[in-house]
């Protein structure tokens, strides 16, 4: 058993585990606590949303890897761009150049990201997707836990010192890069994926997001039945991911600021709570063809909706072990999505009247535009309220996917998941 899996993984997977590392793990971390030295937390916001709104370019690179074969081009010079991106950012204090050089980051991710199924469908039999994609997504997960274990050492050494580190690791990934090769199978259309993204609620590095593509004509289709199922499903789904999106793109700042938490205990926090969220996944899958995804989702959404509330009031109160409850709190907020991501990607598919790959693919686009929203607007409610303001925006989000994914249930029902 011990070789077993060794049949399924390749050298270059080690490119997705340090992209992992660096933008799933280190960035998250550090790049909002050098920027919160530098300028107020609308800043943290502002370039938070432009790293997230770099993956929304993932359908150009989609695009020219199937049409110009340029599949381990793209790889290589997406790490090469991240981590010259990372490797410049702490030596400004310019927002211009930040926001800049944030969305090159996301790009290069994105760039990289998008081709890692494509290896896999495009040059290995269909009988062996399931296994080789799912190590993918254990590395990828595995390189996120290990770089924010490693965000919370370095940020206690130097906020600089970190990111210049992270390029080091990204650029690292050329290495095992290298050794691929571009498919030379052609594949007539882009077959379905139905596996949900196995890492803690960071949109713009995940392979698994970047795979399904929304098309113009699908969108055009979407846009002549506003009110349909599928259409207030991408309502709820993107007013809970912005309210989140809000709280994880300011998670290190909010720790220190408002639990009074060290980044260094925080990032070791969230390194835990990602961990423990990977035991999950296998769980939610069973619960959602029991009960139904649209079940599973509620249940998820109520999980995270408490967790904001009960972290909105451990800011505005004073409470004894404060810091202690806030990790706890966070920690229901990251398992949360292990549920979420499951039933979103099934219902996505479910609900999709162009198909399920178009329906994955504008669900997808869907969280990494609501990853903008919510950044950015979480970094400006945190000026002009405070940083307490963040968490109800969480909870407000939360409210609305839950009121909305009633309509849904009264309107559908809620089938079972394939």
């Amino acid at each position: 058993m011990t070789a077993s899996w060794r049949r399924w993984v390749e050298r270059w997977y080690l490119s997705y585990a340090l992209l992992g590392a660096t933008m799933a793990g280190m960035a998250p971390i550090l790049l909002p606590l050098l920027v919160s030295r530098n300028g107020n937390v609308a800043v943290v916001g502002a370039v938070m949303a432009a790293f997230n709104l770099g993956g929304l370019t993932a359908p150009v690179w989609g695009n020219f890897a199937d049409r110009y074969r340029l599949h381990r081009g793209l790889m290589l010079g997406g790490l090469l761009v991240t981590a010259i991106a990372l490797a410049l950012f702490p030596f400004t204090s310019s927002l211009a150049f930040w926001l800049v050089l944030a969305f090159m980051q996301g790009t290069g991710a994105a760039a990289v990201a998008t081709v890692a199924n494509l290896f896999i469908v495009e040059a290995h039999p269909r009988s062996e997707w399931d296994a080789r994609i799912g190590w993918l997504q254990t590395y990828y997960g595995a390189g996120q836990v290990g770089g924010l274990l490693l965000a919370g050492a370095l940020s206690q050494v130097g906020l600089s010192v970190g990111l210049l580190i992270a390029a080091a690791l990204t650029a690292l990934g050329l290495a095992p890069g290298w050794s691929v090769r571009t498919p030379t199978n052609l594949p007539f259309s882009r077959p379905l994926l139905l596996q949900p993204a196995r890492h803690a609620h960071w949109a713009a590095g995940s392979p698994q997001h970047f795979y399904h593509l929304p098309t113009l004509k699908a969108l055009q289709q979407m846009t002549h039945s506003l009110n349909s199922s599928f259409f207030i499903f991408l309502v709820l789904w993107f007013f809970s991911f912005a309210g989140a999106a809000a709280f994880f793109s300011l998670y290190p700042v909010l720790m220190q600021q408002v639990y009074g938490v060290g980044s260094g205990t925080s990032s070791i926090g969230f390194a835990v709570a990602a961990a423990a969220g990977l035991a999950l996944y296998a769980p939610a899958g069973r619960w959602a063809e029991r009960f139904g995804p649209m079940r599973v989702l509620q249940a998820g959404l109520g999980m995270r909706g408490l967790a904001f509330l009960g972290l909105f009031l451990l800011g505005v109160g004073h409470f004894p072990a404060q810091g202690v409850l806030a990790i706890l709190g966070f920690l229901v907020v990251v398992l949360a999505w292990s549920l979420l991501s499951v039933s979103g990607t099934a219902l996505a598919a479910q609900l999709s009247p162009t198909g399920e790959g178009n329906g994955i693919g504008i669900f997808n686009a869907s969280s990494a535009l609501a990853g903008v929203v919510g950044a950015a607007g979480g970094g400006w409610l945190a000026k002009q309220w405070g940083e307490d303001a963040v968490t109800i925006f969480g909870v407000v989000g939360i409210v609305i996917g839950l009121a909305v994914s009633g309509r849904i249930l009264s309107t559908n029902g809620d089938k079972k998941s394939s």
